[in-house]
């Protein structure tokens, strides 16, 4: 049976094909132990990151014609409210989520395009990824109609942080029957930001509670709840989130693990583990075939180990990942990216006797 860690190999979100069936031969292809649902930003204005997940809730307002996204706060809003709440305690309850709460096909061709191919396929994966944009990314960068973040109105964000949950949990249960276990991420972009002059009212105690929120309604449905952040950070708050799955740009700041490595030692020997973005999702990607980035790879588990973390536990609870997604590159390199992350998974699981 394949491990969640042991160098397995899954991605993140965007890839820039126009062709969702294109898109799921690849996954499938290089992805097969893990394949995730593709993110397709090029298909159009609904399949950006924070659009895509705000398909049903209250208050959204989509212009297509700026390609603008905002909640309208002006108005009574506590009927549009009680609905939306009625329908979060039906899905955590266990009464399932509500259809007008889902990801339509207008709002992600890849994920019902995967859902689809998985399910004539007829096998179940021993792993199969799902996504959102996360709750600080989307009350940080998504406004009300006078462009104020909505992680300062305090109705707004605790209702994003629920609806965030609510598409997780729709995800969850569509794909679990082609899983032996489904992987939850948040896509926690803005943390690279924390700490910065613009977000210095933001505190880490607020943080650390809206993703944990968020961890443990995706733990309670059975599914492993991680959080993917393609820069650096305060490592400590999503280890302290209650995060099972740990995935960052280990390409371009994997070194920055060893600044936390008690919190890091504790993480992994209570089961966590660390997604190493190591395949990068640039131009770099032509100049590090497998090898050298398998030698990189080690090059950080050697600066952990020095710090007293394991070796071996390192390995054992590795996933890989691309850096971030693909969805900016060209589809050849794209294309690139996969298989190098597929070679390299199969190189170190050789090596390391997996």
């Amino acid at each position: 049976m394949t491990e969640l860690g042991r160098f397995l190999a899954t991605g993140i979100g965007s890839m820039p094909f126009t062709s969702a069936e294109r898109a799921v031969d690849v996954l499938l292809l290089r992805l097969p132990d893990a394949p995730h649902w593709p993110q397709l930003p090029k298909l159009g204005f609904t399949e950006q990151m924070e659009v895509q997940y705000t398909e049903g809730v209250p208050c959204a307002v989509l212009d297509r014609t700026k390609n603008r996204i905002y909640f309208d706060t002006s108005g009574d809003y506590s009927e549009a409210f009680g609905d939306f709440y009625a329908k979060y305690e039906q899905a955590i309850t266990g009464g399932g989520v509500d259809a007008s709460l889902g990801i339509g096909p207008d709002f992600s061709h890849g994920f019902h395009a995967m859902e689809h191919r998985l399910k004539t396929q007829g096998t179940q994966r021993p792993f199969v990824k799902v996504q959102t944009a996360g709750p600080l990314t989307m009350t940080l960068t998504v406004t009300d109609q006078d462009k104020r973040a909505l992680y300062y109105n305090d109705e707004f964000r605790d209702m994003i942080v629920k609806a965030v949950i609510v598409k997780c949990l729709w995800q969850i249960e569509r794909m679990k029957p082609y899983a032996g276990k489904v992987i939850c991420f948040s896509d926690e972009p803005i943390l690279t930001a924390f700490g910065s002059s613009t977000y210095i009212s933001v505190k880490k105690e607020d943080v650390v509670s809206l993703i944990g929120e968020v961890m443990e309604a995706i733990k309670a449905v059975g599914a492993i709840p991680g959080i993917h952040c393609c820069g650096n950070t305060e490592w400590s708050i999503p280890l302290e989130a209650g995060v099972e799955m740990l995935n960052f740009d280990a390409f371009g700041c994997g070194d920055s693990l060893a600044l936390y490595s008690d919190s890091v030692h504790s993480f992994l020997k209570r089961g966590g583990t660390l997604a190493w973005g190591i395949v990068p999702t640039s131009n770099a990607i032509h100049d590090n075939p497998p090898n050298v980035l398998a030698e990189k790879l080690e090059g950080y588990f050697k600066g952990l180990a020095d710090k007293g973390i394991d070796r071996g536990l390192l390995a054992e609870r590795a996933v890989l990942t691309p850096s971030c997604g693909t969805g900016t590159l060209s589809p050849e390199d794209a294309e690139l990216v996969y298989s190098t992350l597929s070679d390299l998974s199969k190189l170190l699981r050789q090596k390391y006797g997996f």
